[in-house]
């Protein structure tokens, strides 16, 4: 029976818990967003009609982050077990998380990427072209900026998503938060761990929320 006033879990272990928690969300989506952000561009400019239509790597491209969008990131986790433990030499923990945090968060920012370079109005991408600038410069200098403000909430969405994600890889041993709130509150029956947890991840996805917000309007205005 759940007993609020009774907790085996220490300040100590607590602030580990958000220290690892961290370093996986930091550590997943610079990785993440250095795969996922090229992979979206690369969707939006070889597509049919794309500023540089490639049928070969659009279709190589498009099945595979669908297939790797299609597994949860649980299942994900197991299914790549080996992959982790050849990259990283172990399975558990903070290192072995990573792996398959950064495999799950890669595609789902390259989608969310895809969809706000879509967005660009094809005017800006005439004029573009009317100026004589190549596919670099037409990505650079014109569809990344009039889509710095999507662009922004995107990779706030992917956060939230990947901050949910470190959380279930505490199923097996993950470590974080989402560790702390298995091995005490559902395994020991630890409300403490398991209210504080859950209120810790609210307070987190709140912040990331406004922040990407305010960000967002700062750059529209500018």
């Amino acid at each position: 029976m759940f007993d609020l006033f009774n907790t085996a879990v220490t300040g100590d272990q607590f602030l580990l818990a958000m220290h690892d928690t961290l370093v996986m969300i930091s550590v997943s989506l610079a990785f993440g967003s250095l795969l996922g952000i090229p992979l979206g561009i690369l969707l939006v400019v070889c597509r049919a009609g794309g500023i540089m239509p490639n049928r070969f790597v659009y279709r190589v491209l498009n099945p595979v982050i669908n297939i790797i969008r299609s597994l949860p990131f649980i299942i994900l986790l197991i299914t790549i077990l080996p992959l982790t433990r050849l990259i990283v030499n172990t399975t558990i923990g903070t290192p072995g998380a990573i792996v398959p945090l950064i495999l799950f968060i890669a595609p789902y920012i390259s989608r969310l990427v895809e969809n706000s370079l879509l967005d660009v109005d094809a005017g800006i991408l005439e004029a573009a072209n009317a100026m004589g600038a190549t596919t670099l410069q037409t990505i650079w200098h014109f569809m990344l900026p009039e889509a710095a403000s999507s662009l922004v909430l995107a990779l706030t969405t992917a956060t939230i998503g990947l901050l949910g994600a470190t959380a279930m890889a505490g199923t097996v041993g993950g470590g974080g938060i989402g560790d702390l709130a298995i091995t005490y509150g559902y395994q020991r029956f630890d409300a403490f761990a398991t209210f504080s947890t859950a209120l810790v991840l609210i307070v987190i996805v709140q912040l990331l929320q406004t922040v990407g917000g305010w960000l967002a309007r700062r750059i529209r205005r500018e």
